[in-house]
């Protein structure tokens, strides 16, 4: 089977899949000419799906709560998803976005920053913690994908650690990784490696195509980042459930 059967394949699968939660793809754009981040959320709880994503003048993208007055906790729901530097593009699903960029800027790397942390303090189900990052410099990886996890929904074994480093761009070819297998009682935490996923043919086609994948019920907010590789300057796409 060829890498885009296997994306293919992977693609129909999130599509039927009722609650992937919080997902990740790293790629490159079919011609090769862009870098291609997508980052999605998803709720079960009124307090998780009264969210939406925004832009700022940065080009950082935050989560915001749309009504104010029904959030309740803002813990583990509002942080930073996406935000750059000159040489590099992050985005996680929690505030170890800036841990990372922190860590980076006072001389650190990726692996270094989420060496301080670990999986949400959510139990019982303990969600993952997942973490991309796309390089200017592709030497000696394009990017890199990173899941800090617990074992089998339990805090006894500590804190499981994969990081997954892509030295290559496979053009309309990305990885995917999410913080849940499916839904649960309690969640089952993403297991294996990340998978092969489509990337489409330009940022448009690209938000509308996942954006559509999502469980109409759960999906929240979802972004695409397409960073062009000579500039390394980023169009941000951003779609919201609400407003």
């Amino acid at each position: 089977m060829s890498y885009l059967s296997k994306a293919e394949e992977n693609f129909q699968k999130l599509s039927q899949n009722p609650y992937p939660g919080r997902g990740i793809v790293l790629g490159t754009s079919a011609d090769g000419k862009a870098l291609v981040q997508v980052y999605w959320i998803m709720g079960r709880s009124e307090n998780s799906r009264n969210r939406v994503f925004v832009q700022e003048d940065s080009g950082f993208v935050k989560t915001k709560a749309f009504d104010e007055s029904k959030l309740t906790d803002p813990h583990l729901i509002i942080y930073y998803p996406a935000r750059h530097l000159p040489n590099a593009h992050i985005i996680t699903n929690g505030d170890q976005t800036d841990t990372i960029f922190d860590g980076i800027r006072l001389g650190g790397t990726f692996e270094s920053a989420l060496a301080t942390r670990e999986y949400e303090d959510d139990a019982p189900n303990f969600t993952p913690r997942i973490s991309g990052i796309t390089y200017r410099n592709p030497s000696p990886y394009v990017y890199q994908l990173s899941i800090l996890k617990s074992e089998d929904n339990s805090a006894d074994a500590g804190c499981v650690r994969e990081t997954f480093s892509y030295e290559k761009a496979m053009p309309g070819l990305g990885h995917f990784v999410s913080t849940y297998v499916t839904n649960g009682s309690p969640i089952p935490s993403f297991a294996g490696v990340p998978q092969w996923m489509p990337i489409f043919e330009n940022a448009e086609k690209t938000l509308d195509a996942y954006w559509n994948a999502l469980d109409a019920d759960n999906k929240v907010s979802l972004l695409v980042k397409w960073i062009d590789r000579e500039t390394f300057d980023a169009k941000t796409l951003l779609v919201n459930k609400l407003g």
